[in-house]
């Protein structure tokens, strides 16, 4: 069994930037669509909080992705028409990642900048651990988007 030839080592860390995940997920092999997803499942499933940490610091604020962030662009373009939502949203970025330590996560694609910026508001009043599972869960969301858009169906 081989991995789909789309998901080399390049292509899964623009899916999850865990360095750990991305071994697993080479050694896993998985050969097709559903056993790349499950893959998934499984190598995070094996991730310590350093690589989990690893995996979101890749990512860009929401409402102000990096330059060259194409894909974190286009997965927030519900949020990049209203000037007024990112700035809240910057805010509350800088608020976040100075309770957590961490950048806020969340599935932007599909969703508008204003029910983001609720999101955001919701999960700043969450202890330290329930917030980190909670970015744990976004991680996996946004990962499993990635790797379904590199494999065919």
């Amino acid at each position: 069994m081989s991995i789909a030839p789309r998901l080399t080592a390049e292509a899964l860390h623009e899916c999850c930037s865990s360095r750990r995940w991305v071994e697993l997920m080479l050694a896993a092999e998985p050969a097709g669509a559903e056993q790349a997803l499950a893959a998934s499942g499984q190598a995070f499933d094996g991730l310590c909080r350093t690589d989990w940490l690893e995996a979101f610091a890749a990512h860009s604020a929401i409402g102000a992705p990096q330059a060259g962030d194409a894909i974190g662009a286009a997965e927030q373009a519900g949020v990049q028409d209203d000037h007024a939502t990112r700035m809240a949203l910057a805010a509350a970025n800088i608020e976040y990642q100075r309770r957590f330590g961490f950048v806020f996560l969340i599935r932007a694609a599909g969703r508008s900048g204003d029910e983001i910026l609720v999101a955001l508001h919701d999960r700043l009043d969450n202890p330290p651990e329930t917030e980190f599972v909670n970015a744990c869960d976004q991680q996996r969301e946004i990962t499993a988007l990635r790797l379904a858009s590199l494999l065919p169906t």
